[in-house]
């Protein structure tokens, strides 16, 4: 590139630097993931994360202050894909195929979600899953009711974690289906009755 453009010969470019930022925390990220399945969250260290995602350690502080950050954003993107694929499901009707399609996706990943909910990051997880339902137009949209619009979220939001937590700490867990039964009759389908 010529200097004009801002960058001397041979230096990389902004896309370039982008690219190696998302290969780098995609890196951190899997790495996380695999750790979270051998251990428990506050057993992690950074060092450990560094060294099974192959970059230097002052590296993982250019891209997250602490492991906790970190831990937010593997979360996040993992409730953004489950409510992705599930919430509008649920608000259309049928609140059965909802929990169907969400236990599915668990069940799936399920040493994923163990270390998720059944670890050390579960507090982490449970503020993030409710932070991002608050925020979905259809939680604001609801009618009135006896019911706060806050605890229409907090509650069938965090019945759904504790559904899914026993489930996946069962050393004989229920099936799908029989998750998705217990998860639509004992959290949804009252919430939404009440509404």
């Amino acid at each position: 590139m010529s200097e004009t453009m801002g960058h001397k010969a041979g230096e990389a470019g902004p896309a370039s630097t982008d690219a190696r930022m998302l290969r780098t925390r995609a890196a951190l990220s899997a790495a996380m993931l695999q750790l979270l399945e051998e251990k428990a969250f506050d057993q992690v260290t950074v060092r450990e994360i560094t060294a099974k995602a192959g970059v230097g350690y002052a590296t993982f502080f250019r891209h997250y202050p602490d492991k906790e950050a970190l831990l937010n954003d593997l979360a996040a993107d993992q409730i953004r894909e489950l409510m992705e694929m599930t919430l509008p499901i649920l608000f259309a009707a049928d609140s059965r195929a909802a929990c169907m399609a969400l236990c599915a996706y668990v069940g799936e990943r399920r040493r994923l979600w163990t270390a998720l909910l059944t670890g050390g990051a579960a507090s982490t997880v449970r503020e993030e899953f409710i932070r991002q339902a608050k925020r979905l137009p259809q939680a604001q949209d609801a009618p009135e009711s006896w019911l706060p619009a806050d605890l229409r979220i907090v509650y069938p939001t965090g019945g759904a974690i504790d559904v899914l937590a026993w489930w996946l700490q069962q050393k004989r867990p229920p099936p799908v289906e029989r998750i998705a039964e217990i998860l639509d009759r004992l959290v949804v389908t009252p919430t939404l009755e009440g509404v």
